[in-house]
């Protein structure tokens, strides 16, 4: 029986890449599955640029890195979603297909199954042209996903436009059934970017992927049963698997990077000098972006607080040339505040030191702070994160939110008094310790998603 082959191909950006990259490691690791990543070209180029030099990714024939254009042009913002999400569809299924097509003609290791992102579903048609199996891998949470599956519900039932997404009535709370969470609808993950020509691009993309997921042979997912316990019973699909959290225990036997910034590994030193559950950790992912003044007005609520800090300061995150604190600050914070243009985020967060996560509350980070016990002070940006913090805050228990000025400005003393209210709070952090035992479980040998992994990964060796 030959080695399964597994072609993964993620939405390109880096928090979809990152939890595919643990997926694929764990396939490869755990299951013995021959690996293919398939990046963009541009992705490809950024996170090799990360890389060590002196380190070979080429050191293990069965973990391999490829890419394809995406069809954007030089010079494009590959941060404008609503053309990248145009280009993708239109210009990478041929290049995926020829890749595919060439992989089938070797004579050893032709793939087997095709693994692909939610916001790659286009891509199965792909895969069904080509006589691979697949699957598709939910990024965000199976909140998320479930709000776009229940797209046709959502327009029959009058919440939303079939046009463009946008909602009936403006402020509408509702439930995708009677357990479930209440989901807003102005913030449903097509409706939160910068205008309606761009929210309407990105609805009919994710409505398009959303019909090409039909007959895919399992949806899976980076979060645990108790998390979502209220959607995981509404699906109630045997082909419905989560299989998180998906997090790094063990060294891979390919080193590759993850991330589209070199990790600043400084700040795990600076971390061991600090008082246990005295860290404030601040990120804001890669994508979120905060305006000169509200950026000044970060600064000065973590030093109002008093307390020590780990600050992750994209070099875009103002998007400026360059980053311009407040007059002054780095000399009142001295050693006190530790600012870096990326963390080890898997490593500082499971860190002794830290005592709450202010996050934008990305899938990613979402999982990965729960799966650590770490409270959260809630900030987020857009798409699933304004449900995510729902989950957080109102389901889970283990946060809180910053709150808006009457000028759209979250102040330095609203920053002050939630921490201060957040680390007061024993009960909060009780619940997330609680709910970290939880996840640990679960993906332990006989957990739920332990077992989940192994029928996804059974089922895709099958006559191999």
């Amino acid at each position: 029986m030959r080695r399964p082959h597994a072609l993964l191909l993620p939405y390109p950006a880096q928090g979809h890449i990152i939890p595919l990259l643990e997926l694929a490691q764990s396939m490869h690791i755990n299951h013995g599955f021959t690996v293919t990543f398939i990046n963009t070209h541009f992705n490809h180029a950024r996170l090799f640029s990360t890389f060590p030099p002196s380190q070979s990714t080429a050191t293990n024939p069965s973990f391999n890195f490829v890419s394809i254009p995406d069809g954007m042009q030089p010079g494009d913002d590959h941060n404008d979603i609503a053309k990248l999400c145009n280009a993708l569809k239109t210009f990478m299924p041929l290049s995926l297909e020829q890749l595919i097509t060439k992989m089938n003609n070797q004579e050893h290791d032709k793939p087997t199954c095709f693994i692909a992102d939610q916001g790659m579903g286009w891509a199965l048609d792909v895969a069904k042209k080509t006589g691979l199996r697949s699957a598709v891998f939910a990024a965000s949470s199976a909140t998320t996903f479930t709000s776009v599956w229940n797209i046709p519900n959502l327009i029959e039932q009058g919440i939303i436009n079939e046009r463009d997404g946008s909602a009936k009535r403006p402020g509408q709370v509702f439930r995708l059934s009677p357990g479930t969470p209440p989901m807003n609808v102005d913030n449903l993950s097509w409706n939160c970017f910068l205008n309606s020509e761009s929210n309407k691009i990105i609805f009919q993309y994710v409505y398009a992927n959303n019909k090409a997921m039909k007959n895919v042979e399992y949806v899976i997912f980076n979060s645990f049963y108790e998390a979502e316990k209220e959607i995981f019973d509404y699906l109630n699909s045997s082909n419905m698997l989560h299989i998180g959290p998906l997090l790094s225990k063990q060294t891979s036997p390919v080193p590759f990077a993850r991330c589209f910034w070199a990790e600043d590994k400084t700040c795990k030193a600076w971390l061991d000098k600090q008082r246990d559950d005295s860290v404030i950790y601040v990120a804001f992912g890669s994508l979120a972006m905060l305006d000169q003044i509200q950026f000044e007005e970060l600064a000065l609520g973590l030093e109002l607080t008093g307390r020590p800090f780990l600050w992750v300061v994209r070099p875009d995150i103002t998007g400026k040339i360059s980053i311009c604190l407040p007059e002054g600050f780095s000399d009142r914070i001295g050693d006190r505040g530790k600012v870096v243009e990326w963390s080890p985020q898997q490593e500082v967060l499971p860190h002794p030191a830290l005592a709450c996560f202010m996050s934008h509350c990305g899938w990613n980070s979402t999982i990965e702070g729960l799966s650590n016990g770490v409270p959260f002070l809630c900030w987020p940006y857009f798409a699933d994160q304004h449900q995510n913090q729902t989950y957080v805050c109102d389901v889970w228990k283990t946060g809180l939110k910053v709150m808006h000025d009457e000028n759209g400005l979250i102040t330095k003393e609203e920053i002050r008094d939630k921490v201060e209210q957040l680390l007061g709070d024993g009960e909060i952090k009780k619940r997330a310790l609680a709910l970290k035992e939880i996840a640990i479980k679960s993906v332990e040998k006989g957990g739920s998603s332990f077992e989940n992994f192994n029928t996804f990964a059974t089922a895709f060796k099958h006559n191999v």
